[in-house]
């Protein structure tokens, strides 16, 4: 399906256009009487622009609606770098135990983290996003929902017993999706939890702290390359144990960083895509194992 935005709008006596990706001109276009109206002509734009945000999230990355596949996607032009905003969050469970991690498993890619989970456990949306899919795949996923948020991920829940939503469904941060179980290629209870951007695997800890129950930055930073790699299983190979977070402190090198975690300075760069030059930000998360 493809998108067609352009929209007539009558409000406080003014017919305009309203189209995603020029809203902001058309707010520099109006030209109220007073005040007052254009306050309410600017506040009423915005609504629009936040309705079709909602209706079509992450518009400037996906050219397209389907309910069909994962992952599967045609005449996608993925960027070579990303800003993802991941603030706004929600933990999809309250469980923090994680049973098997991203990386290479049983000569196969598992392309998600799998958390503990027992059947009929409450599972809610991670962003604010729209369901695209809702399905039943008995040698995969078993019963899984795929939503699309505007930062321009999408999440994958995994072997639910129980869909609370439904295709095209506008959801919140949160909100009740489904119930955990053990639908599926499945050994036992548990979510399979997925984070795409565009079909391109991201490894979930690196955004998820599900021990700690908290993201791990405000933002990450996708990289084409680094993305790609990711799928063919580098450095994530390696994070079977605990996988630990340092937050830049006044003072703190590379040198430092490595000596408290025991880890080499070219492993600290390698996991946090940075070089021996790069100058640390107060504040700023590094992966450390």
């Amino acid at each position: 399906m493809k998108f067609n935005f352009i929209k007539i709008f009558l409000i406080a006596g003014l017919a305009f256009i309203s189209l995603n990706s020029f809203s902001q001109d058309l707010i520099a276009r109006q030209a109220p009487i007073d005040k007052k109206l254009k306050a309410v002509d600017s506040l009423a734009l915005q609504r629009q622009i936040r309705a079709e945000q909602s209706e079509y999230p992450a518009l400037d990355l996906y050219a397209s609606w389907s309910n069909e596949f994962v992952h599967r996607y045609k005449d996608l032009k993925v960027p070579d770098s990303y800003n993802i905003d991941l603030t706004g969050f929600c933990m999809p469970t309250t469980n923090t135990k994680v049973t098997s991690p991203y990386g290479p498993r049983w000569r196969r890619m598992h392309n998600g983290i799998d958390i503990k989970v027992y059947v009929g456990d409450s599972i809610v949306s991670a962003f604010d996003g729209k369901v695209r899919i809702v399905k039943y795949e008995r040698s995969g996923y078993g019963k899984y929902i795929v939503i699309r948020h505007d930062n321009g991920l999408e999440t994958v829940y995994g072997h639910l017993s129980k869909q609370l939503v439904k295709e095209n469904q506008i959801v919140k941060a949160g909100e009740l999706i489904g119930l955990g179980g053990n639908t599926g290629r499945s050994t036992g209870s548990h979510l399979h939890f997925e984070t795409r951007f565009m079909g391109i695997a991201i490894n979930p800890a690196l955004m998820f702290n599900f021990p700690k129950q908290d993201i791990v930055a405000d933002n990450y930073l996708f990289r084409k390359s680094g993305g790609q790699r990711n799928i063919a299983g580098s450095h994530d190979s390696e994070i079977g144990g605990e996988i630990r977070y340092h937050k830049v402190k006044s003072g703190d090198t590379l040198s430092r960083i490595s000596k408290r975690y025991g880890v080499s300075i070219s492993t600290l760069c390698k996991l946090n895509r940075i070089t021996t030059k790069t100058t640390l930000r107060l504040g700023q998360v590094l992966r450390c194992s």
